[in-house]
């Protein structure tokens, strides 16, 4: 089956965005897929039970996927359903932050749901002043480390120094679009966990 198939299946896109990078690729993935799109915070479970494809797309907040609980309290009902994650994060991909991510996150039955990351944006006259405040506080914590043991979010974080940054770009969803239009494409994608 190929995208253009994939069109004609029911498919949902559900995203959880706080500063908006996770609704751009939400926005993106509907003109892309033609899936209907709804807010997280705004949907119930009956609505989403006559779709057979449903995309989670969603910030990543403090490790935490923003609105996974959804796929959570809900995995029983949604079984027989194609079910995948798209994460969006201000810092690049690093393999061992994925690993840990996936490990605390994907758990029992969410285990098997492929999860896909594209980079974010940074936006800190948008945050809120918890957010600002935080992000202060971890700035000033990873400024007292030698800049050569700086993991990659620690670089990303200290490079923004109170600008905005926006790393969003449509290539990020690529191998979600190969999974969606192509089952080959999502086996290797589990197999690589």
């Amino acid at each position: 089956m190929d995208l253009e198939e994939g069109r004609m299946e029911k498919g949902m896109i559900l995203y959880q965005s706080k500063y908006g990078a996770a609704r751009k690729y939400a926005g993106w993935l509907r003109e892309e897929t033609g899936f209907e799109i709804r807010e997280v915070k705004n949907c119930k479970i009956e609505e989403v039970l006559c779709f057979e494809r449903l995309i989670l797309c969603s910030g990543i907040y403090a490790s935490g996927i923003a609105g996974i609980s959804f796929f959570q309290k809900n995995i029983e009902k949604l079984q027989g359903k194609q079910l995948f994650v798209f994460t969006v994060g201000a810092s690049p991909y690093h393999e061992n932050a994925w690993k840990e991510l996936k490990r605390k996150n994907m758990k029992g039955g969410l285990c098997a749901i492929p999860l896909f990351y594209g980079r974010g944006m940074w936006l800190e006259e948008k945050m809120t002043w918890k957010d600002r405040t935080l992000c202060r506080m971890l700035k000033k914590a990873v400024a007292k480390k030698a800049s050569d043991t700086w993991e990659p979010w620690m670089a990303a974080l200290m490079s923004t120094n109170g600008q905005n940054c926006d790393w969003t770009d449509r290539k990020y969803l690529k191998p979600l679009l190969d999974a969606l239009g192509n089952r080959a494409g999502l086996e290797k994608q589990l197999d690589s966990f």
